[in-house]
Parts: structure tokens; sequence; C-alpha cells
């Protein structure tokens, strides 16, 4: 039994600091199992984008390149016609390298959209999602058809004895457009919203 007076056996009772560091603690782990739903679920324009992007890509190279045919990577550049076979294997390699980029799009935009959220079911969902994925399929249109079709002219959407090339590329370039509306108008009100109550772009 201790001395009268002695302090008591056992460990010493935490200070008042002590007391206030473990409850701040404890809070702020109850309040980070609440927040990932709130925080991260943020507003997809990045993620949509580059889906955007990297499908439209693969939209493009499989259907237009491999299914249709009506042109490859590098056949309107002239050293490289898809009539030989030097010239077939060549705009393969390219059109492969093509596809590669897209995949890297899309991997980027599905990480980016699993670092943002952890509610897989509103990602997947939102329309606003779906509305920057039309916006980055647009993008992807207006860009590879200027530089492609237009500055380079390594091709064009569609090729051959008696094509008009440049009403095919200039549908492509409309298309793309009528895409980035779209998905604008699409995601629009989401952004709105998500912006109001103070999420992430």
């Amino acid at each position: 039994m201790p001395a009268r007076g002695s302090a008591p056996s056992g460990p010493a009772p935490p200070s008042g600091e002590r007391v206030l560091t473990l409850t701040l603690f404890s809070a702020g782990r109850h309040l980070g199992r609440h927040r990932p739903a709130e925080e991260t679920a943020s507003e997809p324009r990045a993620p949509g984008i580059l889906l955007g992007i990297g499908l439209g890509g693969f939209l493009d190279g499989i259907v237009l390149h491999q299914i249709l045919q009506w042109h490859h990577m590098l056949t309107s550049e002239g050293s490289y016609p898809d009539t030989t076979v030097a010239g077939l294997e060549t705009n393969t390699l390219w059109d492969g390298l093509f596809h590669a980029a897209t995949w890297v799009a899309v991997a980027a935009g599905l990480y980016v959209l699993w670092q943002r959220t952890a509610e897989w079911r509103w990602a997947l969902s939102g329309r606003a999602l779906v509305g920057w994925m039309l916006v980055g399929w647009g993008l992807f249109n207006l860009v590879e058809g200027i530089v492609d079709h237009h500055i380079l002219t390594i091709h064009h959407v569609r090729e051959g004895v008696g094509v008009n090339e440049s009403a095919w590329d200039l549908a492509f370039l409309v298309f793309g457009a009528l895409l980035v509306m779209g998905g604008w108008l699409l995601a629009r009100p989401a952004a709105a919203s998500r912006r109001a109550s103070g999420s992430r772009v």
C-alpha cells in the first residue's frame, strides 16, 4: 500500500496537452473516414478529357485505319504508299505507335480518375464524366484533323480515286466541334453545381 502523500503506482495520467493531442488525432481519424467521399469525388474534367482523347483515338484507329481501311497514318505523305509491302509495313508501324499514344491517354485518364474519387459508382454514372469524355473526343478530332489532315497532310479521312478528300476532312472537323460543344453542354450543369460546393476541378 503506498505511503500517504506518495505518488500512486502505475502509469501517470496523461497531461492536458496529451489529452488534447489524442482527442484531435482521434477526431482527425474519424473525419478522415468520411472525407474521401466528399472531397476526392471531384469534378471529372481532367480524367474525362484524357479518356475522351484516348477512346476517340482508339475509335479512329480501329474503325478508320483497320476496319474500313480508309487510310493509314502516312498514306498521303507520299513516301509510304499502302500499295507496297514496305509502305504498308511502315504505315502499320505508325498505326501501332498511334494506338500506343491513345493507350497512354486512357491509362492516364484512369489513373487521375482513381486518384480523385473513392466513389466509383459516382464516377462511372456521372453525366459530367460523360460530357468531358465527349469534349476530349472532340478535341482529339480537331487537333488530329487540323495537324494531320491539313497541315502535315500525311493522311486524309477517306482516300481514293474520285473521293472528295477535303469534304471528308471538313466533316471530321465539324463532327469534332459538335462533340466539344455537346460534351460541354452536358457537363456544364454538373460542373456548376460542383463549383458551388467547392470541389476540385
